[in-house]
């Protein structure tokens, strides 16, 4: 294989032994140098140095789990809480998550592997998740080496030297500003496609964007397939919609077409869905929707109609653009804000060229083609000119210790822990006041579980051992435990509590009108465990609190644990189907983080046993998906 110039560095570093941070733009080919590692271990007789390989979100590792598969065959296994395939194998897949917590509860586990393959490590930057990332560099086992796989990041030598420091281990920075497709910039600002940003000061009209104009410029300039990023699952859908004028294929074009949809519909079982039904008009004329409101395997079969090249507009969110490989010929933005976690703003540099990136398709396209819908009324043209021409954004420390971490910290160090957080890219990259402040909540969550009769005379408690299981809902949970609520619980009430502990409704969102006695009982349960929770965390002033249970799902997974079909559980929600399923799935993971713990019963483990058992069926079997597809 011949390798472009910042490859064949990255991979003279690896073999010579060192760790390797590559910062390069989506779509320049960094998954061939962990290809290179993987190879290299499958090669190795016996595979004596594994590989792990971690991905931010399940959907990415589902993907690349496929992939390898293809390549390496039976060395390849995943793990991601919900799907457990060839779990021993030389090359492990795994969401970062998954890996973080093995390092903290099963370190040995990790004793065969030599290599740990961060695919888009810049996610440590991420206000939500991205601690998960920090923890899993600050523990990471001596014994192994890293790649990490980033998005372009101007402090990437910063992010190296700070792993340096805590590892004692050399870490070579191989970077890459240079595209192998270059991408071609263009905007429609008043119903007018220009190729000249400053144009865009002169067309102040109020006449609107219209999306047939510019689908109609891209199909004459022979720019297609395309892919349209939104920032609303219902627009995406709306969009679609709109172009029912336009048909990108001829007959025989469209007859394939169809012939694959439906082919893949009776092997996903989705002939029968409502959902599938109303793609069909659509994908007939060339057009898809893509987001995370739909079911897992509908997405996958438009992902696979995608890579036919048959599909020629396809609506999506940015999960698609996050390291998943659909490249296109052109990128389409309908706008330049979304919402944020807390708030709707401008987008960050780095977050549009990761979509970008999916324009020019290497060895297809001498060029992709990236066009950006602009209304002068929401985003000013020096925003638009930060946004598309500015420098990509810095990678921030987003360190918040889940208690969980805490408690299996302070299991192995006890007082030495608080030596842990100079470790952190936190510390390393903050001044004096912010160090103070993150080591005084660092304490405050200390007192906090001593207190609350985790940790007593230096040891964990049986509450405490419980809790250091269950990351992110370990307060409620324990809790719940202690007070010997989840013992008495049957299999439906599990299910109850573990929707309800994930659950995150969207803004708006209204709790169902019936619900069943016992889901209010478990909910007033849930809540005044979580005021007591809530009011401890304000006198010591941790912020942010601990998530809220919300039972809106409380209703659909009675449901659905009573045998109800997937149509009629539907009927008890307003979540869409594919929020339905990824809940479902998490209730899964959950559950069985609660059942692994040493410490609970055997009454209480079958219980859980059970209620995984009738959950995880049918659509929201993610390893049967996997296993089938």
């Amino acid at each position: 294989m011949i390798y472009d110039r910042f490859q064949q560095e990255a991979i003279e570093h690896i073999n010579n032994g060192h760790s390797v941070i590559v910062s390069a733009p989506t779509g320049a080919g960094k998954t061939a140098i962990a290809e290179h590692i993987i190879s290299s271990c499958v090669a190795t007789e016996k595979c004596s140095k594994g590989v792990i390989y971690t991905a931010p979100i399940k959907a990415l590792s589902n993907q690349k789990f496929r992939d390898f598969q293809g390549q390496f065959k039976d060395n390849i296994g995943i793990l991601t809480g919900d799907v457990s395939i060839n779990p021993h194998a030389p090359v492990l897949i795994m969401t970062t998550e998954i890996f973080r917590n093995k390092i903290l509860d099963e370190p040995a586990s990790l004793d065969k592997y030599s290599w740990v393959i961060f695919d888009e490590i810049h996610y440590i930057d991420n206000p939500e998740r991205g601690t998960v990332w920090e923890e899993s560099l600050i523990f990471l086992p001596k014994h192994m080496n890293l790649l990490g796989l980033s998005a372009t990041i101007p402090n990437i030598s910063q992010f190296a030297a700070w792993i340096e420091s805590i590892h004692d281990k050399t870490v070579k920075v191989v970077i890459e500003d240079t595209r192998p497709v270059p991408l071609h910039f263009s905007f429609q600002c008043a119903n007018e496609i220009t190729d000249k940003i400053e144009q865009l000061k002169r067309l102040r009209s109020s006449k609107p964007n219209r999306l047939q104009s510019l689908i109609s410029h891209i199909q004459e300039k022979e720019r297609l397939p395309a892919i349209y990023f939104v920032f609303s699952r219902r627009r995406a859908e709306e969009l679609a919609e709109e172009l029912h004028g336009f048909k990108f294929l001829n007959s025989a074009q469209s007859q394939e077409i169809t012939r694959m949809y439906e082919d893949l519909l009776v092997r996903f079982d989705l002939k029968n869905e409502r959902s599938a039904q109303l793609l069909y008009p659509l994908v007939q004329r060339g057009i898809a929707y893509h987001h995370a409101g739909m079911l897992p395997t509908l997405k996958e079969v438009i992902e696979r109609l995608f890579t036919s090249r048959l599909l020629k507009v396809i609506f999506t969110t940015e999960t698609f653009a996050l390291g998943i490989n659909m490249p296109s010929r052109s990128v389409c933005f309908d706008g330049l804000r979304k919402f944020y976690g807390t708030y709707v703003r401008n987008l960050k540099t780095r977050d549009f060229y990761q979509m970008a990136g999916r324009a020019g398709r290497r060895g297809i396209d001498e060029e992709g083609f990236v066009y950006t819908r602009v209304n002068p009324q929401r985003v000013n043209f020096e925003e638009v000119r930060r946004i598309i021409f500015g420098k990509p954004e810095e990678v921030k420390s987003q360190l918040n210790t889940s208690y969980a971490t805490i408690l299996n910290l302070y299991e192995k160090y006890h007082e030495e822990l608080f030596k842990i957080y100079p470790l952190s890219l936190h510390y390393y990259q903050s001044r004096k006041n912010e160090q103070k402040q993150a080591l005084n909540l660092l304490e405050s969550k200390l007192r906090m579980l001593k207190d609350s009769g985790y940790i007593y005379s230096g040891e964990l408690t049986e509450k405490g051992k419980f809790a250091k299981t269950v990351y992110g809902y370990e307060l409620v949970l324990a809790e719940l435990y202690e007070q010997n609520v989840l013992e008495q619980l049957d299999e439906f009430g599990l299910g109850v509590v573990a929707s309800a502990i994930v659950f995150e409704p969207r803004r708006n969102q209204r709790m169902p009108l019936s619900v069943s006695k016992s889901s209010r009982s478990i909910k007033r349960a849930c809540e005044e465990t979580y005021d007591r929770i809530k009011a401890k965390e304000r006198r010591y002033r941790i912020y942010p609190f601990s998530k809220l249970p919300y039972f809106h799902l409380c209703s659909a997974m009675e449901a659905w644990l009573r045998g109800t079909n997937f149509d009629k559980t539907l009927q008890m929600t307003d979540c869409d189907e594919g929020e339905v399923v990824r809940y479902f799935r998490m209730s899964v993971q959950v559950l069985r983080e609660i059942s692994q713990a040493p410490i609970a019963s055997y009454l209480l483990k079958d219980k859980i046993k059970e209620t995984i058992r009738v959950i995880n069926r049918d659509i929201v079997n993610a390893e049967k998906q996997l296993r089938e597809g």
